[in-house]
């Protein structure tokens, strides 16, 4: 390998590795950011300031947070570890730890790298003031707890070096190439060779979309094409892999957040214990069904996506009505309750209704509108969700449904990565239906799902 691609491949790693620190750095203090802003508000619970309540500051903010793979949100009381985002706490921030140690003893705002046995730790540490509501601006108060966001990087390192071993791997294939024709040919050949080494410098595991461009014809001729069909299923292999990832991270965290919101919720009563169970063990099934079949859809669509059985309309929509609820703090509403049977999957209209749920919570704010609806009219069902949040511009209204595409909206929403749409799009497209979408800035948006007639069948009266 040259001493020029040696190079490029240890600049490129340094430049993804000091992009993934400043993406770290930049959720660290976000973490913070809304922490400080929950210290300074009222309990949701009680609606009352937290004033020195630190175990439940700590307890809300851990319970409406999930964080991203790597990280951890550390908090520590009356300067003991009381409890994080993880129960499987890696070696370096497990109670007993020294960095933990040394945190609790924090008096002042602390951020820094530690090199530990776990690996490299980023971290962002806020100690927690105790003082009475006349004090809430005072910076005298008793430090009562520490606050840290800490995020091991290893894993994400990894993946850094598996993209540029791959990389490197590419590189050698093609100089090997570019040294063999050179010693077969000469004259006219070295200009073509000359810009597939360029060509072959220029890729990266961010830039995978140059290509040779083919001339004339002959054996050069047929080696740019070659190359540029290799290069098509290398990068091919890479998107799939990031929609893989994408899709996994996005369609775990809905279930997972329902089963936490009614695990949280659950009454004392056998009924309501059997209700929410039934709930959780739903969502269970759904998640291992999700992993499941997750490369066949990565691939292509298959006969065997759908599993199509008779479904009840009423209780059907009932059903998603109590799933949703759990998602936001809105106020959700029955708009419309149809009744009749229709054959469809059960599992994947959930993803899709649940998805457009939480759409609609990342475009509304707590006080607005999200309603439920159902209907069975001329043989054709309708399910659709309705919100009065910001609505959606006219010039977003078709690129939302894209994958890794989402709407302008005041209100940011991190967590998501832009797919709920396009599974909802897919969802309805795989049971021979569509998507409609009726929405005015500011008035909100209606989101309809509407499958043919074929598989719907009234009941008769």
């Amino acid at each position: 390998m040259s001493l020029s691609s040696f190079t490029s491949v240890l600049v490129v790693r340094q430049i993804l590795i000091a992009r993934l620190e400043e993406r770290v750095q930049q959720s660290l203090q976000q973490e913070i950011e809304e922490f400080r802003q929950l210290r300074g508000g009222n309990n949701p619970g009680t609606g009352q300031p937290f004033n020195d309540d630190i175990e439940a500051i700590f307890d809300v903010f851990l319970s409406r947070n999930i964080p991203e793979d790597g990280e951890y949100l550390i908090t520590i009381a009356n300067e003991e570890f009381y409890r994080a985002s993880s129960l499987a706490l890696p070696a370096a921030v497990k109670p007993n730890a020294p960095l933990v140690q040394r945190w609790a003893g924090l008096t002042m705002p602390s951020k820094g790298i530690e090199m530990t046995p776990s690996g490299l730790v980023l971290y962002q540490a806020e100690p927690v003031r105790l003082y009475s509501e006349s004090e809430l601006n005072s910076t005298t108060g008793q430090i009562g707890g520490v606050f840290v966001v800490a995020y091991l990087t290893s894993r994400a390192r990894n993946e850094v070096d598996e993209a540029v071993q791959i990389v490197t791997q590419v590189s050698l294939m093609v100089l090997a190439i570019a040294s063999l024709l050179a010693w077969l040919a000469a004259g006219k050949v070295l200009a073509p060779l000359r810009l597939l080494s360029q060509t072959a410098r220029s890729i990266s595991e961010s830039n995978l979309t140059e290509r040779i461009p083919v001339r004339g014809s002959g054996d050069i001729a047929e080696l740019a094409v070659t190359f540029n069909d290799m290069m098509d299923r290398i990068e091919a292999i890479f998107n799939s892999q990031r929609q893989l990832l994408n899709d996994v991270g996005h369609e775990l965290r809905t279930p997972i957040t329902i089963i936490r919101g009614h695990l949280e919720l659950m009454g004392s009563t056998p009924e309501e214990q059997q209700e929410t169970l039934d709930i959780v063990l739903d969502e269970l099934d759904r998640i291992s069904r999700f992993i499941n079949e997750l490369m066949l859809l990565a691939k292509a669509e298959r006969p065997d996506f759908l599993t199509p059985e008779l479904i009840d309309l009423t209780l059907f929509t009932e059903e998603l009505f109590t799933k949703i609820t759990a998602l936001a703090d809105r106020r959700w509403r029955l708009d419309f309750l149809g009744t009749g049977q229709f054959i469809a999957d059960r599992q994947r209209l959930t993803e899709a209704i649940v998805n457009l749920a939480q759409n609609a919570t990342h475009h509304t704010e707590p006080g607005d509108t999200i309603a439920l609806g159902s209907a069975l009219r001329q043989g054709q069902v309708y399910l659709w969700v309705k919100d009065t949040g910001e609505g959606i511009d006219p010039a977003d209204q078709q690129r939302i449904f894209e994958r890794f595409v989402r709407g302008n909206s005041r209100k940011p929403h991190p967590e998501g990565t832009g797919l709920g749409l396009s599974i909802v799009q897919a969802i309805a497209q795989a049971h021979g239906g569509k998507v409609d979408l009726n929405s005015q800035p500011g008035q909100g948006s209606t989101f309809t799902l509407a499958l043919p007639d074929k598989l719907a069948r009234e009941l008769p009266l």
